[in-house]
């Protein structure tokens, strides 16, 4: 299983090292000393803490249904519009996510810098990688 170094669990959890040291450091989330005499953190325990971490997302208003269980609820960062299409950039958390639609679409939502928005990701089209580097 790999192990993770505090700056880098750190990262993974949008969270500064210091937190996750004070984290670890009040047992919370269990860290050891790694080969290099570093304090690391399991992938797997990263992982479970990761998911008690998440939030439900906050009530943005009625939605009638959908299909997709990925919602991102975030504020638009930026809108690029072009003729026929438009880019709309989300910040959800630490999560940066860019939607390409129709410019007509965006209009219709009103999708401007500021507005609160969902990004809702069918499961169908997430890729999933694995970086280079030891495991």
């Amino acid at each position: 299983m790999p192990t993770f170094r505090i700056r880098e669990a750190a990262a993974l959890l949008g969270v500064s090292d210091d937190t996750l040291r004070r984290w670890a450091d009040a047992g919370r989330l269990a860290a050891s000393t790694g080969p290099d005499g570093r304090l690391v953190v399991d992938g797997a325990q990263l992982a479970a803490f990761a998911g008690e971490l998440a939030v439900a997302p906050p009530a943005v208003g009625p939605i009638a249904g959908g299909s997709a269980r990925n919602r991102f609820p975030g504020l638009v960062t930026r809108v690029v519009r072009d003729g026929v299409m438009a880019q709309v950039e989300l910040q959800a958390g630490p999560h940066r996510v860019v939607s390409l639609m129709s410019r007509e679409a965006a209009d219709e939502l009103g999708l401007e810098p500021g507005v609160l928005a969902v990004a809702a990701v069918k499961s169908t089209a997430v890729v999933v990688e694995v970086p280079a580097g030891p495991r």
